[in-house]
């Protein structure tokens, strides 16, 4: 169990000592790229300067990055009480965090807007001085947040270490597309090749691509060998069916998963969707009409295929790891990124199915319920007056949302480059991707359990 809020030690404070000499490495090797392009940007320096001069852009980095060693330094020479180190964040900026993120509803709020940021600000972002400058946030708040202990036995389990670095690496690669693609949109509005075209040079097999597949092998060998070194295995007790561990987790590939489990019964969870995501990969090549952007990056040319799979992608799959990874706590509960593990903290819940809403609150009558030595024609007749209104939503959602999206003014060229049934099986699987969304607004909003409840045959959705 975590122990609430002990000191912070010096070996902490040294460890961040390393962490802010090598942020101020990494700057100072930035600041010497940008001096060599020469950069520039006029400043009057708030009227101190008669008449404003040309400054190096890379004066702002050399100056960030000496902060930093002097920074790096201060944590290494600490070595009195460590209660009196000043360089950690604030109680009202980690309360604030906490009240954020502890809330499904704000996180999911935040994951779906900053996805929503990140696309229309995207031919901002992918500037390298502000994609750098994000980093440097990113590295900072890491580091800073260090200092947190409850932050620190979470972000440091052994098993959690990957998913960090995970986020930088995803955060990486949706920026190197952005990157691609905008360059790519550029070139192809103003009547140039795309990058790809430029760079179609051939490469054989023997020797070049073998040569390289070893280089990062070794390299990865190198990379194991040091993790293995530093950090211990996530090995724990034996297992044993009278103590498991709480929280109870799965792997971190399998949290998605899990955390559909809160809102789906086991079969749709466990089964239905991680198929569905499996054969909607696969039917792409077969339901995809559009000719463009095969074989170079694009946006433009095919923005609602990147919009669709990257919103499944980032808010409803890496959001879901995120949450699952370092917010789920004990008995499941929600808890900030600073917040101490409580075992005993009690969220209640009051989860009603639909027919008890329409029946017990709007009806204001009782469930039908069969005889008990009703036959099973009668306990059918019972399970679907009872469960009507479910099933009705049901059939409206998959069955009449298809068409009635085919009459609007933008999935209407849908269906008609793609045909029937290539558009029946585009629409639901669209229509399942958002049914998570959907299940997960539903039971912030009312409590919304199940839509069908049908627990005589273990069949609930």
């Amino acid at each position: 169990m975590l122990e609430p809020h002990p000191d912070l030690t010096l070996d902490v404070i040294h460890g961040l000592g390393w962490i802010y000499l090598i942020l101020a490495a990494m700057n100072f090797t930035w600041a010497a790229y940008v001096f060599r392009k020469g950069a520039h940007f006029r400043t009057g320096l708030g009227g101190l300067l008669t008449h404003p001069q040309d400054v190096p852009s890379a004066a702002p980095w050399a100056v960030y990055a000496t902060l930093l060693t002097l920074a790096g330094v201060g944590h290494l020479v600490k070595n009195s009480d460590p209660e009196t180190f000043i360089i950690r964040l604030p109680d009202w900026f980690k309360n604030v965090i906490d009240a954020a993120v502890a809330s499904p509803q704000i996180y999911f709020c935040i994951s779906i807007v900053g996805f929503g940021l990140v696309v229309a600000l995207r031919k901002w972002l992918v500037k390298p001085t502000v994609a750098w400058t994000l980093l440097n946030v990113g590295l900072l708040f890491l580091a800073l947040s260090l200092t947190d202990y409850d932050f620190r036995q979470i972000v440091g389990k052994p098993d959690n270490v990957p998913i960090v670095s995970m986020l930088f690496i995803v955060a990486f690669f949706t920026w190197l597309y952005f990157k691609r693609a905008v360059e790519n949109d550029e070139r192809i509005a103003s009547g140039r090749p795309v990058l790809e075209a430029e760079h179609n040079d051939k490469v054989l097999v023997w020797p070049d691509l073998v040569y390289t597949e070893l280089i990062c092998m070794v390299v990865l060998t190198a990379v194991l060998v040091a993790w293995g070194i530093a950090l211990q295995a996530p090995l724990e007790e034996p297992a044993s069916s009278v103590r498991t561990p709480n929280p109870s987790k799965a792997p971190w590939y399998f949290l998605g998963l899990q955390e559909m489990l809160v809102y789906y019964d086991p079969w749709l969870a466990g089964v239905v969707f991680p198929s569905l995501i499996i054969v909607g990969l696969m039917a792409i090549p077969y339901i995809d009409f559009n000719k463009k952007g095969n074989g170079y990056y694009s946006y433009q040319e095919r923005s609602f295929a990147i919009l669709t799979f990257m919103f499944g992608f980032l808010p409803l799959w890496i959001a879901t790891i995120i949450l699952g990874t370092f917010l789920r706590g004990p008995n499941w509960n929600i808890f900030g990124i600073y917040e101490y593990w409580d075992v005993h903290k009690l969220e209640v819940l009051n989860n009603v199915n639909l027919s008890e809403m329409f029946w017990l609150n709007w009806m204001k009558t009782s469930l039908p319920v069969a005889p008990a030595d009703a036959g099973t024609g009668t306990k059918l007749g019972y399970i679907f007056l009872r469960e009507w209104l479910g099933f009705a939503a049901i059939f409206a959602y998959f069955f009449l949302m298809p068409p009635l999206l085919a009459r609007t003014r933008f999935f209407s060229k849908f269906y008609a480059r793609m045909g029937f049934i290539r558009y029946m099986v585009f629409a639901n699987l669209l229509l399942w991707m958002a049914a998570l969304p959907i299940k997960m607004l539903l039971r912030w909003t009312v409590n919304l359990k199940y839509i069908v409840g049908i627990p005589e045959w273990f069949f609930n959705i």
